[in-house]
């Protein structure tokens, strides 16, 4: 491993959590960049809180890429779960790298992928459901 990375990058690349795919899904996204070879596949299931509010209630990913693809995918699936659609909507590739204790400028599209990812599975949700 690298020294560049942080504890918690490593904790969540050899132990990533929420890892697999959801069957029928309410919303999926599949990201790639081919500049590296990183791919993503985030499913979710939205669920709603007691203030009736849509909410992430499952998620998970499949990727395929380096470390720092492996733990942003894996920090970006514990930072949306419980959150509302809007709240998960809003995570963003710095909350993502911050939370792992900080990212390589080399290394900081891999939190753009999963960015990117949780943002088009709100969509394909909100394209399935017609709002």
């Amino acid at each position: 491993m690298n020294n560049t990375y942080s504890q918690k990058i490593i904790e969540h690349f050899t132990n990533p959590r929420n890892v697999g795919e959801i069957a029928n899904p309410d919303g999926m996204s599949e990201v790639g960049n081919p500049r590296c070879g990183d791919m993503m596949k985030l499913t979710i299931k939205v669920g709603k809180n007691e203030k009736d509010e849509e909410i992430v209630e499952d998620i998970k990913f499949k990727t395929y890429g380096c470390a720092a693809a492996i733990a942003t995918s894996s920090m970006l699936t514990e930072l949306a779960k419980g959150k509302t659609l809007i709240e998960a909507e809003k995570i963003g590739k710095d909350d993502i790298a911050n939370e792992l204790g900080g990212l390589s400028d080399i290394k900081m599209h891999c939190s753009n992928l999963a960015e990117g990812a949780m943002k088009k599975a709100i969509e394909d949700y909100r394209r399935k459901r017609g709002s």
